[in-house]
């Protein structure tokens, strides 16, 4: 069982450290799952705690399918398979499936969703179908537990590490992140309270490939979160100031150990400094257009769910 910590100094205790030489395999995913949007819609219920979405405005699907099809080509450009399910009537929010869906090594997670609208993905059985049968994972569904628990919308991984870092909002609740770090074979997890209006941890905290890590800390506002990713991370955390979150700076994706995707959104307020450092520690930066999807309040990393 997973022990949750909520003080930085027994939770640095249990992180065990890791050398600059290691598989990629174990910081970066092997392959990536991405639901298509031409079922994309933006849905009422998320936006009742989801401040990062623009609901009223107009949503353009054809440019949507456009910029969803030119991330499936940079991922598989990057080296990454890519495996695309068709979006399905109802799942306004279904392109944004690494809430619902996570893996470890061998084992698909299925999270238990606030809403309503996300809840019915859980229950598709075509992606449930495919982890079990084409790729022989044994499946843990969390969806019909006591719990709130969007995996890793608040569940921050290091798989380097194998350690998480938990936001608190809406979106998770204690049973949820005891459950989702069981579920995913995590050694440890620190816990801590995200800002009031903030809903997932993924929007302002990224782990890079286990190399660096980026916070936006006014938005997860606990010493002790900030203290231990100084201890973890040295000299390679990087701060965002609040127009780099605002942009969705945080919700960047490692494709590779070397290949960092941002939103172009995101670009156009990274600051020169945070651009030099990311460059000074050997990431490559890509730069995507999904405005659309940002529209929704999710952006590259939401898109991406993760095969392990």
């Amino acid at each position: 069982m997973t022990t949750i910590f909520t003080t930085a100094d027994s939770f640095l205790e249990a992180v065990k450290p890791v050398g600059r030489e290691r598989p990629a395999a174990a910081a970066v995913m092997k392959a990536a799952l991405l639901i298509s949007p031409e079922k994309f819609r933006i849905s009422e219920e998320s936006a009742a705690d989801n401040p990062y979405m623009k609901p009223g405005y107009p949503l353009d699907l054809a440019r949507a399918c456009g910029q969803h099809a030119a991330l499936a080509a940079k991922l598989e450009e990057l080296g990454v398979p890519v495996h695309i399910f068709g979006g399905i009537e109802g799942h306004d929010d279904g392109v944004f499936p690494n809430n619902v869906f996570a893996t470890v090594a061998g084992r698909l997670v299925i999270g238990s969703m606030r809403h309503p609208v996300r809840q019915r993905e859980a229950r598709r059985e075509d992606i449930r179908a495919f982890f079990s049968d084409s790729l022989d994972y044994e499946l843990l569904d969390l969806s019909g537990e006591d719990c709130i628990a969007e995996l890793t919308g608040p569940l921050v991984i290091d798989r380097a590490r194998n350690i998480g870092f938990c936001g608190m909002s809406s979106r998770v609740d204690e049973a949820g992140c005891a459950f989702m770090a069981d579920a995913l074979g995590l050694e440890a997890v620190l816990r801590f309270q995200l800002a009031p209006g903030e809903y997932h941890a993924n929007l302002v905290l990224a782990v890079l490939a286990g190399e660096a890590c980026l916070v936006h800390p006014e938005s997860a506002p606990d010493p002790f979160l900030l203290k231990s990713l100084r201890s973890i991370y040295e000299n390679r955390l990087l701060v965002l100031d609040q127009a780099e979150k605002n942009s969705f700076a945080g919700n960047c994706i490692t494709a590779t150990r070397r290949d960092l995707l941002f939103s172009r959104t995101a670009a156009t307020a990274l600051r020169r400094e945070t651009r030099l450092k990311l460059d000074e520690w050997g990431f490559r930066l890509h730069f995507l257009e999904v405005e659309e999807f940002e529209k929704a309040g999710g952006s590259v990393r939401c898109l991406v769910a993760e095969i392990y």
